[in-house]
């Protein structure tokens, strides 16, 4: 039997005026997922426990089955597996975000949460210069590339009880009463005032500005943990895989579960992603492992633009170009294989952050239904998810409902 995953990052939203009081999920044409939700089963699953913020950190690991209140440390000491960082038990990592900050009237807001998604190639020249500077170091912090705007920071001998602000969270608004805080949080205060200090002038940041593009004018520190301990997914269920995802979060939640992370050409984690790649990668890693996890982040990008047509974009393109190709491709081997895909949280475009609902997950296997539409018309979306009655409550319902056991540990 094969096991697939696929994830449509924050397709979940809020009924929108523009839309005739319709989610994006309802106005979006999504024959695939309508196809498994018709013939298979489909109805909501809360992703994020009670007393949790709705971080994508919290709400994947309940998707592949590791309970927040066991497994969960924080975002950063994920990310940082990715990245290929060792964290001592001494360390804390943070997640370190390139923003632009921005001067309005009398207050300081946050511009641009992903500093107008800088590349990877730019913000490594910054991330570089920030590293090398004796003042930081001095304070026990080293910096690593990430991808894009999404970076990290680890402190030797760190703080991990502060209250940090996703920068996503607070678009538009005045940056103060999301500073960090708490113990630890003056010398976070201190390395994110040096950073605004050394970037001003950067050269990188002089080129981009002629470019017409923002600059990455600070950094940004949050989702900071120590490194967890997590048993894999071949502990627990037995089976091997691997983890697609163009983000490191993913990938870092791959690496603790002990799977595969395949590296597929021309990722981006937006609309330009190579989406025909990630399919095609998943199908064939099928042929030798048992289970695969295929992640897009288009879709939470565009919601956190607050950009609605964007989203309408993702949404469709996940569904063409990843779901409805792994759908073919998986049948074509004569496999017998059981695939579920679903949103990890909601991230409405006019709230630009995300949300703590149930989100709509749809499952089926080559060996029940066969995955065409053939009954009841369905349609995969929020509204219609809830009027199934099936609700998934517990963190690992979901995982142990596709492998159709319960965790080994």
């Amino acid at each position: 039997m094969k096991y697939i995953i696929l994830i449509g990052d924050g397709m979940a939203d809020n009924p929108i005026g523009s839309l005739g009081n319709r989610t994006p999920l309802e106005a979006a044409l999504t024959p695939n997922l309508d196809s498994i939700a018709s013939s298979g089963t489909f109805g909501l699953f809360a992703t994020v426990p009670k007393g949790y913020p709705p971080g994508s950190d919290v709400a994947n690991l309940s998707i592949l089955g590791y309970d927040p209140a066991r497994y969960y440390s924080g975002r950063s000491p994920l990310e940082a597996a990715s990245i290929g960082v060792k964290l001592e038990a001494s360390d804390v990592a943070f997640r370190c975000n390139m923003v632009t900050l921005a001067d309005k009237g009398n207050v300081t807001i946050m511009d641009d949460y992903s500093a107008g998604h800088i590349s990877t190639q730019d913000a490594a020249l910054l991330i570089k210069t920030l590293d090398a500077d004796e003042e930081l170091r001095a304070m026990g912090v080293r910096f690593y590339t990430g991808t894009s705007y999404r970076h990290l920071m680890v402190w030797e001998h760190g703080k991990d009880k502060l209250r940090t602000t996703p920068p996503h969270d607070i678009s538009d608004k005045a940056i103060e009463p999301h500073l960090p805080s708490g113990d630890g949080a003056e010398a976070l205060l201190r390395l994110m005032k040096r950073s605004q200090d050394i970037l001003k002038d950067h050269p990188t940041n002089k080129a981009r500005i002629v470019a017409g593009k923002k600059p990455a004018t600070s950094i940004w520190l949050w989702g900071q943990g120590r490194a967890p301990k997590m048993p894999t997914m071949k502990d627990r269920f037995g089976v091997s895989g691997a983890m697609i995802s163009a983000v490191d979060l993913m990938k870092g939640i791959g690496i603790y579960a002990g799977l595969e992370i395949l590296k597929v050409p021309g990722v981006t984690g937006y609309l330009d992603t190579n989406y025909k790649g990630k399919a095609e990668y998943a199908l064939e890693s099928l042929k030798k492992g048992d289970f695969v996890c295929v992640h897009v982040e288009a879709p939470d990008e565009a919601g956190h633009n607050g950009n609605l047509k964007d989203k309408l974009i993702a949404i469709e393109d996940f569904d063409r170009e990843i779901v409805g190709r792994v759908l073919k491709g998986i049948a074509a081997t004569g496999e017998p294989y059981r695939i579920a895909a679903l949103c990890d949280h909601p991230t409405p475009v006019e709230l630009k952050t995300h949300t703590s609902d149930p989100v709509p997950f749809v499952m089926a296997s080559s060996l029940g239904a066969a995955l065409v539409s053939s009954g009841v018309k369905a349609h995969y979306c929020e509204r219609e998810a809830k009027q199934t009655g099936v609700f998934l409550s517990e963190s690992t319902a979901f995982i142990e409902a596709l492998f159709g056991v319960k965790a080994a540990v």
